[in-house]
């Protein structure tokens, strides 16, 4: 499989970590970026780098929990120049308060609507848009977490498995007619919502790694980018045992509800 060198590169959540990483690996000279997240000031930061680097840049401050400037946001890009690339990126996490066992619904509601719900309304418009030109590629991530359900965050775990499951369906559907899906499920990528994930982080990696797999990943049109592989494998081998056996091992390891 010839490798694939974007030239338009849109990125969701690029103020977070795995964003930020993503869109400065993807930074240099000939290259658009449109890069957006919520948190302005962290996305001006990014895009200075980016613009060191000699890409051209485009910031978007727009929160996609906000329907209607989400989608606006997105047309705004499909109409000026389809990206050659789409990362969908943007996420958040959440999880029971101390002592309880169950999420705030109205939080879980949040996470849900952005993580999956969101991220398919933008999936959407922008395969269509690649469909009619007869090429492009979109990448949407997913979680290791997406193998086996975590009882300290259900929810992120429910999204992330949609997530996975909808990416892959579309990958057979989208490619005989050229438009390149692949789904990226990390494991542990050092930020600040994954310091504030409860439980183990085994095998934790820094953004700037991630990214550099994540690049290497969708230059070989994987279907699926899964790492680290030791925690892949495990995760894998989680999702095929008989779930009380499983959920029995993560309690023992530590991933419990706080």
């Amino acid at each position: 499989m010839p490798s694939v060198d974007p030239c338009r590169v849109l990125i969701t959540g690029a103020s977070g970590a795995i964003g930020a990483a993503l869109a400065q690996a993807y930074a240099e000279p000939g290259r658009t970026l449109v890069l957006q997240g919520r948190n302005l000031d962290a996305l001006e930061q990014v895009a200075k780098s980016c613009r060191r680097a000699g890409s051209e840049v485009i910031v978007e401050g727009v929160d996609l929990l906000e329907r209607a400037s989400a989608l606006a946001f997105i047309e705004r890009h499909l109409a000026d120049m389809t990206p050659d690339l789409v990362v969908l990126n943007a996420g958040m996490n959440v999880h029971a308060p101390p002592g309880e066992a169950i999420e705030a619904a109205g939080e879980a509601e949040a996470l849900l609507t952005l993580n999956m719900m969101m991220t398919q309304r933008l999936f959407d418009r922008v395969a269509r848009a690649m469909l009619a030109r007869g090429n492009g590629q979109i990448a949407l991530v997913s979680s290791l977490a997406a193998d086996m359900g975590l009882p300290p965050t259900p929810a992120y775990s429910a999204s992330k498995a949609a997530v996975k499951a909808y990416g892959e369906a579309m990958r057979g559907a989208l490619a005989p007619r050229g438009v390149r899906v692949s789904v990226i499920m990390p494991g542990y990528v050092r930020s600040p919502m994954c310091d504030a994930m409860p439980g183990p982080k085994p095998f934790l990696v820094s953004p700037e790694q991630a990214a550099r797999r994540i690049r290497r990943g969708l230059s070989r049109n994987r279907g699926r980018i899964a790492f680290p592989f030791w925690l892949s494998l495990g995760t894998r081998w989680l999702g095929l045992m008989p779930v009380d056996w499983a959920l029995t091992l993560l309690r023992r390891l530590g991933y419990r509800a706080p």
